[in-house]
């Protein structure tokens, strides 16, 4: 992202990274399965001819432990008869009028769906079946202030397997750590507008990434389903945490509304007009040929009452674009399948074992990883921003690529930009699966020429033919070598040429006049 930052560095006060919203579901695995329940229930010494009246009573017993908490303080139990209501703003409400800044708030009673477990008689087999199955049951929410998170609230689900989900927010978090530094900010709901020291709020907010989580998500399930113990008679009771979506902020503070008005216009155009397909799989690290080859890449934009949010998305990833309180321009890659991602770590049941790239696990273990991946997005996706909103005129930006050129002495052709072979070079070279690696000749032999696998002399031919194409990158300043290997990456001068020959090649001549207009 250093590329957008340093062109409008006049008008960039500061930028911060961190966590925005992220929702962590607990599951106890011993009984988020059927074998499991099977076994839980054997433990117990529970028929399934008795199974309703045990699963009735045991979630009474759990509401009544849950709404402990509530009487003991004089808390409102509040039952929700929709789903649908915002129970946030309800909360607040309730909060703002009450004065609590700490401590309990209130709960919420809602029906809403869940995974639990029900009882059929199977007539042929002459006997009764236990089955795993959506259901509409009572959720519990427990709405606090927290000491250190500001407003949290977690969900139990009072039947069984007794799922929790916690959600927090890490600008909240954030907000109460810079108190307690005495550090000035001005916090414009859910961002912040200024900061008085922005490298030592940065490194506050990187703080939470070794936050001890386990520990942590323990005590709140303590708190919420403090019978988990005592029902499970010590039949494995731990709860395991995942990630059920993260939302990963990169927010750029502009020194004025002014300052950012003038430009976000050409931003949102730009992404709406010129990303295509492959400038978002590169966003996301991703490679067509690769798993998301099956997923539909989408973009759209919505204008909200602050402007308009520009939102891509594959499957159920996704990175959006929109201004925040005027002066904050914010990039948010957003993770709900964290299997489309990679993590260097040894196999889930082989922590002793060796190390490989694996897919990226819902565990809050690759917490940190997933924090890392959404950044690296967040940084492709504003210098893709750059490279769009140049203030270059492309005759000056591709001229000097379109002309001969000398290297190492010897005369190097013009680059053709927007003919068919070269327009082919430049989308191989800019593919998301050499953003961080890199590519070597080999890779655009397969990708340049796939038919050439049938022999070793087509091979070589093709080989031939790669070395002159990087050849002719080098001499135009588009690749450089990675010092000590045999791959090669897109120079920063590479990047932009490259998005911008890539991106304008599918913009219609009615969207140039709209453009222009």
């Amino acid at each position: 992202m250093q590329s957008f930052i340093q062109k409008y560095q006049k008008d960039v006060m500061g930028v911060l990274s961190g966590w925005d919203r992220v929702f962590i579901q607990g599951t106890q695995r011993a009984l988020a399965n059927l074998a499991g329940m099977m076994s839980y229930l054997s433990y117990v010494g529970v028929l399934l001819k008795d199974f309703g009246s045990f699963v009735e009573e045991t979630s009474e017993r759990i509401k009544t432990a849950s709404e402990e908490a509530a009487q003991r303080l004089n808390r409102p139990v509040i039952y929700l008869k929709s789903c649908h209501v915002s129970k946030e703003d309800l909360v607040r409400k309730i909060a703002l009028q009450e004065g609590i800044s700490e401590g309990l708030i209130c709960i919420l009673r809602c029906v809403e769906p869940g995974i639990s477990y029900r009882i059929y008689s199977n007539r042929q087999q002459k006997k009764l079946i236990l089955k795993r199955e959506p259901r509409q049951c009572l959720h519990y929410y427990h709405y606090w202030m927290d000491r250190d998170f500001g407003l949290m609230h977690a969900r139990l689900q009072t039947w069984f397997p007794f799922d929790i989900q916690v959600c927090f927010n890490g600008r909240s978090w954030l907000a109460r750590q810079m108190d307690k530094k005495s550090l000035g900010y001005e916090k414009r709901e859910n961002c912040f507008a200024w900061l008085e020291n922005v490298p030592a709020t940065q490194k506050l907010m990187d703080r939470l990434l070794k936050l001890n989580w386990p520990r942590f998500l323990g005590g709140i399930a303590r708190q919420i389903n403090p019978l988990q113990k005592q029902i499970l008679q010590g039949y494995r009771t731990d709860y395991y945490w995942s990630i059920h979506e993260s939302e990963w902020a990169t927010d750029i503070m502009f020194r004025s509304i002014r300052a950012l008005d003038r430009i976000y216009p050409s931003l949102i155009r730009g992404a709406i007009s010129a990303f295509s397909t492959r400038n978002v799989m590169r966003f996301l690290g991703k490679k067509p040929q690769g798993p998301y080859r099956t997923g539909e890449v989408i973009s759209s934009y919505l204008r909200r009452p602050e402007g308009i949010r520009v939102k891509h998305s594959i499957n159920r990833n996704s990175v959006k674009l929109y201004n925040k309180q005027g002066s904050v321009l914010r990039v948010e890659t957003t993770i709900n399948d964290p299997y489309e991602f990679k993590a260097f770590r040894p196999k889930e049941n082989d922590p002793e074992g060796d190390w490989d790239w694996r897919y990226l696990r819902k565990g809050i273990a690759d917490m940190h990883r997933r924090a890392e991946i959404s950044h690296g997005v967040n940084g492709r996706y504003l210098e893709a921003l750059s490279a769009l909103d140049t203030e270059t005129p492309l005759k000056q930006l591709l001229g000097p690529v379109c002309r001969r050129c000398l290297w190492k002495g010897q005369p190097v052709r013009a680059l053709h930009p927007w003919s068919a072979t070269d327009q082919e070079l430049l989308s191989v070279i800019s593919r998301g699966e050499y953003t961080i690696n890199g590519f070597r000749n080999r890779d655009l032999v397969m990708a340049l020429y796939p038919k050439s696998r049938g022999s070793t002399e087509t091979r070589r031919q093709a080989s031939g033919r790669v070395t002159r194409h990087l050849r002719l990158l080098r001499a135009h300043q588009i690749i450089r070598k990675v010092s000590g290997t045999h791959r090669y990456r897109l120079t920063q001068k590479g990047r932009q040429m490259v998005t911008a020959v890539l991106c304008y090649q599918s913009v219609s001549l009615q969207q140039l006049n709209k453009l222009s207009a």
